[in-house]
């Protein structure tokens, strides 16, 4: 039987593994419906609550009556009742949490959306790193092969008289020195290769080379800055935090107002006191309550004060995360930039060296010149060639930094072949909810 062709995987077809089944994103998504269900909580306190309570028992009771008569009796008291309260007002808190919860929920998104950029540039970085160790490995397996080539001829001429014991020593030392660096390069492809199931999920196949997305990228450094200062999921979700902060004050102020509620009870009781003839008793009532607060001991005070403080923390933030962000579009910019001219050069390198190779070799086979400088000529070649597998690997890294830098590397922008992950689905799946214990996925 013949074996059919390998399957071979692109870069796109790793992102899509990666976004589908990397634990940390994963771990994110489940993150951020936990936050949701911050919304739900919130919005409790604007619903009613209903406890139902229920007692049962043994009662001995033991009556002393005029004339030292003794009267004795086991009773079996038991009481049933409902109770329902509402908050009425609570000094705007309950509106106040429900704004905080939102603003949590958006804040997590962008959150789990710059953990998705993380994990996308993870998995761009895996990718290349295989195909770099590989071609980097078949650099050394072709390095080490031109070595002993070179020694067998080497010996061949000590043989003949042409060359002296000392050449012999170079070729050997040359070839054990490639030796190293193949089990080196070799070393680090396996290593490669595991990092790479472990962000993409699986062991890698033949993987396809992969191409560079500046056509993604905004048009410019000014403008990458510009879209990084506002689009990027960290500098976005900041900003939420300052809204949650900023609405956590009215939060904490709220201690300081009046809260009112209603509260309506229904109970039946039966044996509650035989002295009395009265074996039973039915009541229901309708009580309202208003609470002033007067002095708590300063802690309504301190929270709201320590509210403020933590709201200009999240400014401060806010215009450090701003500035990272720009500082990280110019250097991914930079980078990127300097990785062309870096290949390029490469390349150069690579076809001149090439060049000198092959015209060293033919003057060492006329006498013009020695066996180290076919050596050393030979060695040129291979570090060319990996620095321009090098240059391959960084160029196209560097441009998917740049599209991370300005919080595009998603889904969307790449046109990935993948459902995207909708974290507004669940949350309209839960903010309604007023009861119920599973999760909307069935747990």
């Amino acid at each position: 039987m013949l074996a059919g062709p390998a399957a071979a995987d692109s870069l796109r077809d790793a992102l899509v593994k990666a976004y589908q089944s990397n634990p940390q994103l994963n771990a994110e998504r489940a993150r951020q419906r936990g936050t949701d269900e911050n919304v739900p909580q919130a919005l409790a306190g604007y619903r009613p609550q209903v406890v139902a309570s229920l007692g049962a028992g043994l009662q001995a009771v033991r009556d002393l009556l005029p004339g030292n008569t003794v009267q004795g009796d086991t009773l079996r008291p038991w009481t049933i009742g409902v109770t329902v309260t509402q908050v009425l007002f609570n000094g705007f808190k309950t509106a106040n949490s429900v704004r905080v919860a939102e603003f949590q929920v958006r804040s997590g998104r962008e959150a789990l959306r710059n953990v998705g950029q993380g994990v996308l540039l993870d998995a761009v970085t895996a990718y290349m790193n295989v195909i770099a160790n590989e071609a980097l490995l078949q650099a050394q397996q072709t390095n080490v092969a031109v070595l002993r080539e070179i020694l067998g001829t080497t010996r061949k001429r000590l043989d003949a008289g042409d060359v002296t014991p000392t050449d012999l020593a170079q070729a050997e030392a040359r070839l054990n020195r490639g030796l190293a660096d193949l089990n080196a390069a070799d070393v680090a492809w396996a290593i490669s290769k595991a990092t790479y199931a472990q962000v993409i999920g699986e062991a890698p196949s033949h993987l396809l080379p992969a191409s560079p997305v500046d056509r993604l990228s905004p048009n410019g450094l000014a403008e990458s800055t510009e879209v990084a200062s506002k689009e990027h999921p960290a500098v976005v979700a900041a900003g939420f935090d300052v809204d949650v902060a900023q609405t956590t004050i009215s939060v904490a102020e709220s201690s300081l107002l009046p809260t009112v509620t209603a509260q309506a009870n229904v109970s039946r009781s039966k044996d509650s006191d035989s002295s009395l003839s009265t074996f039973g008793t039915d009541q229901a009532s309708i009580l309202g309550q208003i609470n002033v607060p007067i002095y708590d001991g300063g802690t309504a005070a301190s929270q709201t004060r320590q509210a403020k403080e933590l709201a200009s923390q999240s400014r401060l933030v806010l215009e450090q995360v701003r500035k990272q962000a720009r500082t990280a579009v110019a250097s991914a910019w930079v980078t990127n930039e300097g990785t062309k001219v870096a290949l390029t050069a490469a390349e150069s390198e690579v076809r001149a060296a090439d060049v000198a190779l092959q015209g060293v070799r033919r003057e060492a086979q006329g006498g013009q010149r020695t066996t180290i400088d076919v050596l050393n000529a030979q060695q040129d070649l291979t570090n060319a060639r990996s620095r321009q597998i090098q240059a391959q690997h960084d160029r196209v890294i560097a441009s998917y930094t740049l599209l991370s830098s300005v919080g595009r590397l998603d889904v969307h922008t790449l046109n990935l072949n993948t459902p995207d992950y909708v974290s507004e689905l669940h949350y309209h799946q839960v903010r309604d909810a007023w009861h119920g214990v599973r999760t909307p996925s069935g747990q």
